[in-house]
């Protein structure tokens, strides 16, 4: 089957995105569907599929899909996309968007830079319920046994689950391995979780992420809000002030309020449009054809990258 998608990034978080208004596929084929067009070694790659539904006038859905196959609770670079997709197919500037297992309020929102548009998301409330790791009530600031790692994590979920610490200075190659633990859903982690290694500078964060379903990745936007709150909740940054969280990707804006809801805004850039044959028996890719290019908004985006000082 032959699918249109169009070529998107959320902060360097990158994504086919599909309309899916009116397209009928099984949990199966979308699952498929995800392993074929979010393999790095087809024709296409990205960090996950993302679907575009309107389930209500006014009102969109956003349903992700990571490049195993497995459908995320939630993935905010690519709600961004998502919702500048929908707002652009219905002529909105906000709207309620129906996730996976909560709700989001995005809305258009004042440049990041020249050229770049940029989306606010309001999610949460962020959940200390750590049930989901060995049964444990509540993990702020403490070791995590089975783990391994003497370090002290806090337990998110925003809603999909995440191990945050602060370090003085990111170990891609402890990341990973505590990553790929935590991958391999051990009998105290069945349902996996995102790990987060957060350096604090100043006022800001700068985020890498191990995400559940992908591995390393330039950018996690639900990493980067559980960050963000673990920060004012440990008492590293105040709540209701504004921030700014880097990554390897580029960056975001941030506010944590005291109710445990967290707004990010960042960019939605389009790269191109085109359309790939899909076979959902192996899962894989076929022929690309590309329609277009959106170089002004690739540009615009390199040049807000290239004047970070990460």
């Amino acid at each position: 089957m032959r699918l249109s998608f169009i070529k998107c990034h959320g902060s360097g978080n990158d994504f086919p995105l599909i309309d899916a208004r009116g397209l009928a596929l099984s949990d199966a084929e979308w699952s498929a569907a995800a392993r074929a067009l979010a393999d790095r070694a087809g024709p296409v790659g990205g960090d996950g599929l993302l679907a575009l539904l309107t389930p209500a006038p006014g009102t969109l859905q956003m349903r992700m899909w990571n490049p195993d196959g497995s459908e995320a609770e939630t993935c905010l670079n690519g709600l961004r996309c998502v919702a500048r997709a929908g707002f652009e197919a219905l002529g909105l500037h906000e709207a309620p968007v129906r996730l996976k297992a909560s709700h989001a309020e995005v809305a258009l929102d004042p440049p990041l830079g020249d050229g770049v548009v940029t989306v606010r998301e309001t999610v949460g409330p962020a959940d200390l319920d750590a049930r989901w790791v060995a049964g444990a009530e509540r993990i702020v600031e403490a070791p995590i046994a089975p783990l391994g790692s003497a370090r002290a994590f806090t337990a998110v979920a925003m809603p999909n689950p995440h191990l945050i610490t602060f370090v003085e200075r990111i170990d891609e190659a402890e990341l990973v391995a505590l990553g790929t633990i935590c991958e391999a859903a051990p009998a105290w982690l069945p349902g996996r979780a995102n790990v987060s290694f957060v350096e604090q500078r100043g006022g800001d964060l700068f985020v890498r992420t191990f995400e559940r379903g992908v591995g390393l990745t330039n950018s996690c936007g639900s990493a980067m809000a559980a960050a963000s709150f673990a920060a004012c909740l440990t008492g590293r940054l105040p709540y209701r002030v504004p921030l700014k969280v880097f990554n390897a990707g580029g960056l975001v804006r941030a506010v944590v309020g005291d109710d445990a809801m967290v707004t990010l805004s960042g960019n939605a850039t389009f790269e191109w449009a085109g359309s790939a044959e899909v076979d959902f028996a192996t899962g894989r890719a076929g022929e690309l054809v590309v329609e277009r290019h959106y170089g002004d908004e690739i540009a615009a985006w390199s040049a807000l990258v290239d004047g970070l000082a990460r």
